[in-house]
């Protein structure tokens, strides 16, 4: 249980109680270059919402802001700041791995890195025109879950 404490450890104070994490934000140069690439290739739902906004989803209510910064304003980030995506299958993962590399000038891939299959997942990044890294990969169906049910597994 998330929630139940181990011997000898105080339980943490918690001075906020959230409802939900509900988005991110992500800068891009030009909503228009960069929305096919989101749209087509990534399969979200986009809607723009803002002059200068538009979210980005694949389904339930968590989003991500893509936030348009202007032509050589965005921010570097590296691949360990990235976005991952879920896929059904490790074939899908190859299927999409092959229509990166097929489609990587239509969508402005900067880079389409090679499948790995570590600590329990199967994927590849890829970086977009904007620089953002994204992953697509699969893992076990409530991997996430099980990691918070399971609880701390090492002392901070």
């Amino acid at each position: 249980m998330p929630d139940e404490q181990k011997p000898g450890q105080s339980a943490p104070v918690k001075l906020n109680q959230p409802v939900a994490l509900s988005h991110g934000t992500l800068q891009c140069e030009s909503l228009m270059a960069s929305r096919p690439f989101y749209e087509e290739f990534l399969g979200l739902d986009v809607v723009r919402h803002g002059q200068r906004s538009m979210l980005l989803r694949a389904g339930g209510y968590w989003a991500v802001v893509c936030l348009e910064v202007g032509a050589g304003r965005v921010r570097p980030v590296g691949v360990h700041n990235h976005w991952g995506i879920d896929l059904e299958s490790r074939e899908d993962v190859d299927r999409a791995h092959a229509l990166a590399e097929e489609h990587s000038d239509k969508y402005g891939l900067q880079k389409v890195l090679k499948i790995t299959d570590q600590h329990g997942t199967y994927q590849f990044y890829m970086q977009d025109r904007d620089g953002n890294y994204w992953e697509f990969q699969h893992v076990n169906p409530g991997r996430y879950d099980k990691f918070f049910e399971d609880g701390d597994k090492f002392d901070i």
